[in-house]
């Protein structure tokens, strides 16, 4: 049982959960070749809706993908079966003015939204590992001659001796690369096929193939 946690935004929106399929290439209406990202959307389902009167705040509960009931923790199953769905993987929160629109136990598929509609689509970054500055920072290095003795990919000076006398926080060094939540905005829908549940987003999305993500109206959308 996957949680995701999704930005607080009082603004219209409406969301799906999907999953990355991975990448291909489409001809758009101008003849111009697209890279697009495949999302599976299948069919997600409001599990719960909070209002201002009830919980303070105006949102969503989603939920997607297919789990063994077996897996299903009893708190949980409950919260499922309250809402009169069958339990599912992954569920999602997503803040919206429109939660009055929604009852518990609706499906949404992809039809939620329409071709050359924006979006944002939310995910899980792959994840690198312990990586160096050069390659986690972008930092250039020492160079290959001249007496450079073994510091090519090193950081370099990370701070003075007797004053500070310390490494100041969020100073950029070597460390785990990768595995972040990142929000890529203002993605074009290029097409929807409802019948497989698939909708193709323009360009490029966070996380690696198989990853789940969130697929919802852009906030900064013209």
């Amino acid at each position: 049982m996957t949680t995701l946690n999704t930005p607080a935004a009082a603004a219209p929106a409406k969301a799906l959960l999907g999953t990355k399929l991975g990448m291909t290439q489409i001809w758009d209406e101008n003849g111009v070749l697209r890279p697009v990202t495949v999302v599976r959307v299948d069919t997600n389902v409001v599990t719960q809706v909070r209002t201002i009167e009830t919980d303070g705040y105006e949102a969503v509960q989603l939920a997607f993908g297919d789990i063994d009931t077996r897996k299903v923790t009893k708190p949980l199953a409950g919260h499922f079966a309250k809402a009169g769905v069958e339990p599912r993987r992954h569920v999602a929160e997503i803040r919206t003015s429109l939660a009055s629109e929604f009852t518990p136990g609706q499906e949404l598929a992809a039809d939620t939204f329409e071709v050359g509609q924006l979006v944002d689509v939310t995910g899980t970054t792959k994840g690198k590992g312990f990586a160096g500055v050069m390659k986690r920072h972008g930092f250039k290095g020492v160079s290959a001659s001249h007496g450079a003795h073994r510091n090519h990919r090193k950081p370099g000076s990370v701070g003075a001796c007797a004053t500070p006398g310390r490494i100041f926080k969020g100073l950029r060094m070597a460390g785990r690369m990768g595995h972040a939540r990142r929000t890529v905005q203002n993605l074009k829908i290029r097409g929807i096929d409802v019948d497989k549940g698939v909708l193709l987003v323009n360009g490029a999305i966070p996380g690696p193939k198989g990853s789940v993500v969130v697929v919802r109206t852009a906030v900064k959308g013209a």
